[in-house]
């Protein structure tokens, strides 16, 4: 996609921070909203349906993590990206980021030029929601791709972006064990920032929301989806 068509939420408490890093994102082409907090944020991502929103951990009232696990229940914003950002020195849990559903972070401050280079890489991976529905059929659940959804005993799932991406990636490997670098790769990419732990976090809770014990740990190796 052009940087034209392309629209990012940049939401802050802090007014220097909208217009500093609100120019730089405009110099490139995007259209930029901003947000001073989690409920402008909210609406905004409504109507507006940005494909990526840089998001304050610390702000007043609702904080980024609530305002990150509120959009991930819109299913129209199910394949926007998210960025939290945060201050050097703040006690902030990068795991607890990507388990509210984050896809990466970004520690301020950060020179313009590197944080551009690190908005390029998030946008490479964003991927448009398909048209039409594209459903996965297995023994034990349905995947429905579109909705980003998981459908057991006639219940809907819902998983966080990347659990959904994951669980949809070792599926298409079925039965085929997966490396930890395959798995950073086909389903974070290679520049995006994420330690091992993310993977372990993120295979734990799909576990525990789908009680399953489909997903294996291969030791020294990865994961591997396994049905008979």
């Amino acid at each position: 996609m052009e940087s034209s068509e392309i629209t990012i939420l940049l939401v802050d408490d802090e007014p220097d921070t909208l217009e500093f890093l609100g120019y730089s994102l405009e110099k490139e082409g995007y259209k930029v909203l901003k947000a001073k907090n989690g409920h402008e944020a909210l609406n905004l991502a409504r109507e507006n349906r940005p494909q990526l929103v840089i998001l304050d951990v610390m702000m007043e009232g609702m904080d980024g993590m609530e305002t990150c696990t509120e959009i991930r229940k819109i299913t129209e914003l199910k394949n926007t990206l998210i960025a939290f950002l945060t201050a050097r020195g703040e006690d902030y849990s990068q795991i607890a980021g990507f388990e509210a559903g984050a896809d990466d972070y970004i520690t301020k401050p950060i020179k313009p030029k590197l944080f551009i280079s690190r908005i390029k890489a998030l946008l490479r991976h964003y991927k448009e929601v398909p048209a039409n529905n594209d459903i996965i059929s297995l023994k034990e659940f349905t995947i429905d791709k579109s909705r980003y959804v998981v459908i057991k005993n006639s219940t809907e799932i819902s998983l966080v972006r990347k659990q959904f991406e994951l669980l949809q990636f070792l599926v298409s490997r079925i039965n085929k064990a997966v490396t930890r670098d395959e798995i950073f790769t086909n389903v974070w990419g290679e520049d995006i920032e994420a330690g091992d732990r993310t993977i372990d976090v993120h295979i734990r809770r799909i576990r525990e929301k789908l009680g399953i014990d489909s997903i294996k740990t291969i030791k020294g190796v990865g994961y591997k989806f396994e049905e008979g």
